[in-house]
């Protein structure tokens, strides 16, 4: 098949990673970019009909339900839209021969292991939506079509809801910020997920149909490095060009109680990614660096 011919199914166009997805992909096939109205993961029925109707040759699916603390009450619409859509989409890519490409969280852990997490490691969410993103983990690899799944972290770019621009915001009229200091993780630019995802993506292209069997599975995929979020915070007031600098006092998580508990390390090793594709991880502040530079 040409990339002319190659339709790739992008999901959640209007989301952090899917808005790059949809970019980092161009040149590797047909990229048919759907929004949440056009390809409703709530909406089961949508979900096969787009999918048949688009009989695309691969499917990469970022779009979720991801309003963390909401998903303790909403607990039903996480489940339904990470744990038990994804296996749907699984079900139609397997039925056309298609790979499917699929996001998942650092929330699977418990936080509990003092090094960085490896993907055969316990899993034990502590949240709903952790609870659901592993839902969705279990979902496809049950269907067992060629699949990739990347954990990823404390996920931030220039749109959309995300730590590095609450910070931004907040800067303008807070003179010092309270932020949490005793949980650590990997800041993980959008744009480093959508360009190792197409460098992977084009290997695939390259390979063929039995490479993506062979490679199946879960794989972490965050910057390197790690921090905490107050020190995640302080880098982004030390390269940000701000009128006002706000200083950042660091406090513990229990200082801000939160409906939705998060793992005290979300840090996660990324070596099986980069020994299967021969990929490398940028520092997780050189890549902040460059976003913010973008800005």
């Amino acid at each position: 098949m040409t990339t002319e011919q190659r339709t790739i199914l992008v999901t959640g166009v209007n989301g952090q990673v899917g808005f790059e997805l949809a970019r980092s992909l161009q040149g590797l096939g047909n990229i048919a970019a759907l929004s949440r109205q056009q390809f409703d993961l709530a909406n089961f029925d949508q979900i096969r009909s787009v999918i048949r109707e688009l009989k695309p040759a691969l499917i990469v699916n970022p779009a979720a339900y991801t309003a963390v603390d909401l998903a303790e009450k909403e607990c039903d619409d996480a489940m339904r839209i990470n744990g038990e859509a994804p296996g749907i989409i699984a079900e139609e890519a397997k039925k056309l021969g298609a790979p499917m490409l699929h996001f998942s969280t650092d929330y699977v852990f418990d936080g509990t292991k003092p090094a960085p997490y490896v993907e055969l490691d316990e899993t034990n969410p502590q949240n709903v939506y952790g609870a659901s993103k592993l839902a969705g983990e279990r979902a496809i690899a049950e269907v067992g079509g060629a699949s990739l799944v990347f954990r990823t972290s404390w996920v931030y770019g220039g749109r959309g809801k995300n730590f590095l621009l609450t910070m931004l915001r907040l800067a303008a009229d807070r003179p010092v910020l309270r932020i949490v200091g005793d949980q650590f993780g990997a800041p993980t630019w959008s744009k480093t997920i959508a360009a190792l995802v197409a460098h992977i993506v084009a290997q695939g292209h390259a390979a063929g149909t039995e490479w993506w069997a062979s490679k199946s599975g879960v794989y972490h995929l965050t910057a390197g490095g790690s921090t905490s979020w107050a020190g995640f915070a302080q880098a982004i007031f030390d390269m940000a060009e701000l009128e006002k600098k706000p200083s950042v006092e660091s406090i513990p998580a229990s200082e801000y109680p939160v409906p939705a508990k998060r793992p005290s390390n979300s840090r996660m090793s990324c070596e099986k990614l980069a020994a299967s594709f021969g990929v490398q991880v940028p520092q997780w502040d050189d890549a902040l660096r460059l976003c913010i530079g973008e800005m």
